[in-house]
């Protein structure tokens, strides 16, 4: 990857890594996304699941509804930012949408089914260790949160 290409990723995963920040604060699971279209994010979630008793809320989802509709076109020129490996759930969304590049934070905490989005979209993993630390941090404070988020 290029140095002003990971630049630019790492700009908008500090975005992500607000809202994941924001969702902690809020006592939810600490996990942020932004949607990015021609270089300016246009919108922006959290893991929302504990805040709103969701069931389906996670940073992805929320980012997508808070992003509003788009036509098929608009997602096709867009990135989606997460600061964890997206999960099956919003791996089928941004595959629903076309979104074409996916960029993660970190998928050591968790993976999602990298294999099968390969197959439609680009995946970049930043590995970052502050997403890392978030996450770890969270799942030693609330492993029966992670666990239900997770679905096991």
């Amino acid at each position: 990857m290029k140095e002003r290409e990971r630049t630019e990723h790492l700009r908008f995963l500090a975005e992500a890594v607000i809202e994941a920040r924001r969702g902690l604060k809020e006592g939810g699971i600490p996990i942020g996304a932004v949607l990015v279209k021609d270089g300016r994010v246009i919108g922006r979630g959290r893991n929302r699941r504990v805040q709103k008793r969701s069931a389906i809320l996670h940073a992805e989802m929320d980012c997508l509804e808070n992003a509003g509709r788009l036509k098929a076109a608009d997602y096709k020129k867009c990135v989606i930012y997460s600061t964890l490996s997206p999960c099956p759930m919003c791996t089928g969304a941004i595959l629903l949408y076309r979104i074409p590049t996916v960029v993660m934070g970190e998928n050591a905490t968790f993976k999602g089914p990298e294999n099968y989005a390969r197959k439609f979209a680009r995946l970049i993993n930043l590995d970052s260790e502050e997403c890392k630390g978030l996450m770890r941090g969270f799942i030693k404070a609330r492993p029966g949160l992670w666990r239900e988020d997770i679905g096991v």
